[in-house]
């Protein structure tokens, strides 16, 4: 779903609640009103922290001898590169970990334990061939 289409989703409830709660406080139950305020803000809330991470990431490319590691999380951006041969993986438990060129990355964080697995294997293959 699109960033324009939540903002639409999250304003019709936003709308809904606020109107229900107008309702009541016009009938005379106006304590209704600050709770409905605080189902707005939890409401906002919880999109936010959705939009913070709907646009997360992890972009692997191998090619030409050369790694490159890509990871998008949140407003953060950070970028890995190295020799293909100077690469190592391992999967420890859950995680799957690249090292290389001094630095230690955790790949394959969005993918459950049965694709990462797929994915880890994959990519040691094609480290090993150098492709």
């Amino acid at each position: 779903m699109s960033p324009a289409a939540l903002a639409a989703v999250f304003a019709a409830l936003a709308g809904v609640v606020l109107v229900i709660g107008i309702g009541f406080a016009v009938a005379g139950a106006w304590l209704i009103l600050p709770f409905a305020g605080l189902e707005i803000g939890l409401l906002a809330a919880a999109y936010l922290a959705y939009a913070r991470h709907a646009a997360d990431y992890e972009r692997i490319e191998l090619a030409a001898g050369r790694l490159t590691v890509e990871v998008a999380e949140g407003s953060g951006t950070r970028r890995l590169e190295m020799p293909a041969r100077g690469a190592s993986l391992s999967v420890e438990k859950e995680r799957v970990l690249l090292r290389g060129a001094g630095e230690e990355l955790e790949i394959g964080r969005h993918l459950d334990a049965q694709a990462r697995a797929r994915f880890a294997a994959e990519l040691q293959k094609n480290l090993i061939s150098g492709n």
